[in-house]
């Protein structure tokens, strides 16, 4: 490890990676692998939460007991009419989730969670509106290959931003990483954000 890193980082999301970046932080990439299916009775809060910490936990672990430095780990899930939407599985579902997704407002939930020689973890919660969307729309918007490996089937910082009628919430946090909640974090491990 470079004595130069501010921590681990248990994703391999390039998303996450260019807003931890945008906060001058140095950070080293630990790719780890979790279990992400949902738990029987798991509401949406609790499930990010759980999986940011499930990755901190799995990538402090892998250090061992000498590491000086934390691990972040994130999650973030879209939520429409209460159900968790992961990424699409193929095309058909991939249109499908888009068209849930067409007129109507859904939750973005995103954890963020550091561990080291304690934890601490905090969700962002934003609301997105979509502008109804048709089928020509989604079958454009499919075949650009953008949605394809992100949750809910969209990507707010690509050309889903068009979609977009109304935001309220963390910009940053429906990208994947609440740059706000993740600076309180970074100060309570005492790494300089400014």
């Amino acid at each position: 490890m470079s004595s130069s890193t501010d921590l681990f980082l248990a994703s391999s999301s390039p998303r996450r990676r260019e807003l931890l970046a945008q906060l001058g932080i140095r950070f080293t990439l630990l790719p780890i692998e979790i279990d992400e299916a949902q738990r029987s009775g798991e509401v949406a809060a609790d499930y990010v939460r759980r999986l940011a910490l499930d990755k901190a936990r799995a990538g402090w672990a892998s250090l061992g007991d000498n590491c000086a430095r934390p691990v972040l780990g994130a999650d973030t899930a879209v939520i429409a009419a209460g159900e968790i939407m992961g990424k699409p599985q193929d095309r058909i579902h991939g249109l499908e989730m888009l068209q849930r997704l067409s007129g109507r407002s859904h939750e973005v939930l995103s954890a963020v969670a550091l561990v080291g020689r304690h934890e601490a973890v905090r969700v962002s919660c934003s609301s997105v509106t979509f502008r109804t969307l048709s089928t020509a729309d989604c079958e454009a918007y499919w075949a650009t290959g953008e949605p394809h490996d992100k949750a809910g089937g969209y990507a707010i910082q690509g050309l889903a931003a068009m979609f977009i009628t109304r935001l309220e919430g963390s910009y940053s946090g429906v990208m994947g990483l609440p740059l706000y909640e993740t600076a309180e974090l970074l100060q309570e491990f005492s790494i300089n954000v400014l």
